[in-house]
């Protein structure tokens, strides 16, 4: 018997968690049709001998919704593996949208993510009006991987309620409409609904986007309307830092209502004890027989700032230093008076930015995530008897502007991330691809997974990580016939080389419409790539397939 495809001599990581075996794989068309031994030839094959072979990666948390009208190979989660994205988190959405109001969806979207209005509006068809819609104009873009997507609360509010969405609550009769058209969403193919009540996620006048402030009795009957609609998954981007209590009740209450899934974002605090904060919470929910279930990024992050992107600070010759172009940022740190009145104005300044931690990424291959003393740009500038200015503007006048530096805001503990990630049901993930596109790069959390927690630390087995990033993420999103190696399932495959496998330095590009640029990170470490039985990527590298569907309720 032949097969269109046969993976072989491979160590098979299933996506359950069970210990891995080495054996073959074979695909026809798109569905895996033999696991184990495989006697029959492939159309085609791949040597996967001292490789692993998994299912595809599962990244439930990315704002692509944009994106994927230019760019349907979905980069940078495609080179890492992933094979399957959620859309439509934290509330912000492309539909419902009613005739004339793209302009204020897109604008939001702008404020709120930073991917630029002008390229969502001239990305996208706009041939839409309910979420459906949507997904067709999704469908007729031919995806590299597969996707999914969530209805966002404030499209719904301004879809129902127009202006009055922003600063006021529905009446009963708004939000029994708010109900019908999330109902007709998920009808449509969206897979849940996503709302954000974290403070600054704003609109363009500095407003809080619709549904920020959102009654419970709001949400709850949102997720009543979920749950008659057939059920489905409700995301949440919560105010933490405002009511905590309140709001770990509000999942609860969503959960209790819809009997179904509930997904919200965490990160680790500075205390050692805080990520066992989140996940004992959540054991306890869990232990009430709620499936409340959190998402985290595996490493610190925060803004990345370089001689391309992000200044680290804002004031005086900084803020004129970030009106040129790179060429002309290139030569302005050069000189040495422009680089005197730079260093005495970060010397002076007091913005939000100047008192985040910083951390020099490295000038490897690899970036330097450990984010430790040897990295840390004060530390750095102290030990060469430097300002922190100094330091970063020799850093990147010797790499000819490439120096990246992050500035840590979120994750600042390690030993608090590895409880957070590895006790109870907080899955690593929460990359935002294709938001915060000149700001921040987490797309990579795949590849960081793989080298940092499971080869250089053993937080995970190989197994048990692979699971958290295929089988468990899949079930959330809702994707039974996805994220395991068993007969009879979809074929989305990575094949890997668990030995190299890391993220590479982040890159800035300028290949958005209109030439807008955006950081990207590619990977090291795939072999292959397949995603409904289609190769996609191969050595690193995408091959022009697209194999991947629209993946509705």
């Amino acid at each position: 018997m032949s097969h269109d495809l046969v993976i072989r001599n491979g160590q098979l990581i299933d996506g359950t968690g069970a210990p891995s075996v080495r054996g073959d794989l074979a695909i026809d068309g798109d569905t895996i049709t033999a696991v184990g031994e495989v006697a029959g030839e492939g159309r085609r094959e791949i040597d996967a001998a001292g490789l692993a072979v998994t299912p595809g990666f599962v990244d439930i948390h990315t704002h692509l919704d944009a994106q994927i009208g230019w760019d349907p190979y979905l980069t940078p989660i495609s080179w890492h593996g992933v094979t399957t994205a959620l859309l439509g988190n934290c509330g912000v959405t492309f539909a419902p949208v009613r005739p004339n109001d793209a302009d204020t969806l897109a604008n939001m979207m702008e404020t709120v993510e930073d991917i630029p209005a002008s390229a969502i509006l001239g990305g996208l068809p706009w041939n839409w009006e309910g979420y459906g819609g949507y997904l067709d104009a999704l469908e007729s873009v031919d995806p590299a991987i597969n996707v999914a997507g969530l209805v966002g609360h404030c499209a719904v509010r301004f879809y129902v309620m127009g202006e009055r969405a922003v600063d006021e609550h529905p009446t009963e009769a708004e939000l029994a409409r708010m109900g019908e058209v999330v109902a007709e969403s998920i009808e449509g193919g969206a897979v849940g609904f996503s709302t954000s009540r974290i403070i600054g996620h704003r609109l363009p006048d500095g407003r809080d986007v619709p549904g920020t402030h959102a009654a419970h009795e709001e949400l709850v009957a949102i997720a009543r309307a979920v749950k008659g609609a057939g059920g489905g998954l409700m995301q949440n981007v919560l105010n933490l830092a405002g009511d905590f209590e309140g709001e770990l009740e509000l999942i609860r209450k969503q959960a209790e209502t819809t009997g179904d899934r509930v997904l919200f974002s965490i990160t680790a605090g500075h205390s050692d004890a805080s990520g066992r904060l989140f996940t004992d919470r959540i054991a306890k929910l869990r232990e009430d027989g709620l499936d409340v279930n959190g998402i985290a990024i595996p490493r610190g992050s925060g803004f990345v700032s370089g001689l391309a992107a992000t200044m680290p600070w804002g004031h005086g010759a900084w803020k004129t230093l970030a009106a040129r172009d790179f060429e002309g940022r290139l030569e302005a740190i050069r000189d040495p008076a422009t680089a005197l009145r730079l260093v005495a104005d970060a010397r002076e300044d007091r913005g939000f930015f100047a008192k985040v931690p910083t951390y020099w990424l490295g000038d490897g291959d690899a970036p330097d995530y450990l984010f430790d003393e040897e990295s840390d740009l004060a530390s750095m500038a102290k030990r060469a008897g430097e300002e922190p200015a100094e330091t970063w503007l020799r850093l990147s006048s010797e790499s000819d502007g490439r120096a990246l530096f992050c500035m840590r805001l979120f994750n600042p503990n390690m030993r608090a991330v590895a409880d957070l990630i590895s006790l109870g049901d907080v899955l690593p993930g929460l990359s935002d691809a294709g938001a915060h596109v000149g700001q921040v790069m987490d797309a990579g959390w795949c590849s960081f997974v793989l080298s940092h927690w499971v080869r250089e630390e053993g937080l995970f087995t190989a197994e048990e990580a692979v699971r958290r990033m295929t089988s468990a993420p899949a079930r959330i999103l809702g994707a039974h016939d996805r994220g395991v190696l068993i007969a009879g399932k979809k074929a989305d495959v990575n094949v890997i080389d668990l030995g190299r496998v890391s993220e590479r330095m982040p890159e800035f590009v300028n290949d958005l419409p209109g030439g807008a640029g955006r950081f990207v990170q590619r990977a090291r470490g795939f072999r292959a790539t397949i995603c409904n039985g289609v190769p996609i990527l191969e050595n690193d590298e995408h091959l022009g397939a697209r194999g991947g569907r629209v993946l509705r309720s």
